[in-house]
């Protein structure tokens, strides 16, 4: 990024072109600091900053149900859940973007408070399948009634150690259903006739192949809002990064059985497998996510269009910006407002005893003079 405002040129080219907006995902903090630099409207595409999980930023986030990124907890939490948990500080850089186009919303995500700013996008690239290439298509349908399983874990993770994949391999040999997976590597010794490796897979469209049962995902956000847009359950086995907790949020929602990659053998993959694929409640939870997801006003990637346009017709919008992130926590949180009116309450306390003790020693000496005139 240094080297981007060392070189004169680029800069200069920067600002001769007087951009109406700049729009940037904050994993990174290059964005906002051009934003910044040429003083032009700043719209993230987001969902995690270079912080962490993007609500922390602007948004309240109340620590008694709004789960820490990383804790794998839900929105209800016991109190040594809760107990802790630290506070967070985000540069002012990050908070004074414009919109925030969040990618996830409340099909994913549990109730939270939110902000005028922020825009839900989730599903944004989900799109209907399309047909399938010949070779793909004839390997869907010889899985007759029993269906097909997809297996990806993203681009990052090509493969997995050699022991967990022969287990896997051997797990999915034992299944009637047809498996395509997304693999990288020398072919397992325990491949079944029933599986299919490929280095490519067109994923959206298989996962809205009416053939397909189950997937097996790392728990990225897009394969995740991909499943639900579809309707498909998964099986996570969450490597990294934000895997964890998206895929705990989907247990959590009926939608996912979750294998820890650690102590994954041939028996406890096709056991929690054969439950995603068996148990109707994995399926029927997921697909009534995908209508909540499709019950929309607006498509995700519609409305993400609207407010970057929006953010270039306007020249930004400031006035969806809170301040609260300005404030101190103490008046954030009224703390001073609190102690005052603590403070006058308790005056009033000691005003109202002192009284009552002066009335009751008044009260008390004029009856002793009283007794000693008698």
């Amino acid at each position: 990024m240094t080297k981007i405002f060392e070189d004169e040129a680029m800069m200069e080219s920067i600002q001769d072109a007087k951009y109406d907006v700049v729009l940037s995902d904050p994993v990174l903090g290059g964005g906002a600091i051009l934003a910044h630099r040429f003083n032009i409207p700043l719209v993230f595409n987001v969902r995690w900053t270079v912080h962490g999980e993007g609500h922390f930023a602007i948004a309240p986030s109340p620590l008694s149900y709004v789960p820490v990124p990383g804790s794998e907890q839900t929105d209800k939490m016991t109190f040594f859940q809760r107990i802790g948990r630290p506070d967070v500080d985000y540069f002012s850089l990050f908070q004074n973007a414009d919109i925030w186009l969040m990618r996830n919303d409340f099909t994913f995500e549990f109730p939270r408070p939110t902000m005028p700013n922020v825009v839900y996008m989730g599903g944004f690239q989900c799109k209907p399948s399309k047909s399938l290439p010949d070779d793909l298509e004839e390997f869907l349908q010889s899985s007759g009634e029993h269906g097909v399983i997809v297996m990806s874990l993203g681009t990052i993770i090509s493969q997995l150690p050699q022991g967990p994949t022969e287990e896997i391999a051997a797990a999915f040999s034992e299944l009637p259903q047809k498996v395509i997976w997304r693999y990288i590597g020398p072919q397992p010794a325990s491949l079944g006739n029933n599986t299919l490796l490929v280095d490519w897979m067109p994923q959206n469209d298989l996962l809205g192949h009416p053939k397909t049962k189950a997937f097996v995902a790392h728990g990225g956000t897009n394969g995740v809002q991909e499943a639900i847009y579809h309707g498909v359950p998964i099986l996570g086995l969450p490597l990294l990064f934000d895997q964890p907790d998206n895929l705990s949020r989907m247990k959590a929602k009926g939608t996912a059985k979750l294998v820890d990659i650690a102590t994954l053998d041939k028996t406890v993959f096709l056991e929690a497998l054969q439950e995603v694929l068996y148990n109707p409640s994995y399926r029927n939870n997921m697909q009534r996510l995908s209508m909540l997801h499709r019950d929309q006003p607006m498509k995700p990637l519609d409305r993400a269009v609207f407010w970057i346009e929006f953010v270039m017709r306007n020249k930004g919008a400031p006035h969806l910006r809170t301040q609260s992130f300005r404030m101190s926590w103490i008046s954030y949180h009224s703390v001073d407002v609190i102690l005052t009116l603590l403070g006058m309450l308790l005056f009033n306390l000691l005003i109202i005893v002192y009284v009552s003790r002066y009335i009751l020693f008044q009260t008390l000496l004029r009856k002793k003079i009283k007794n000693e005139c008698t």
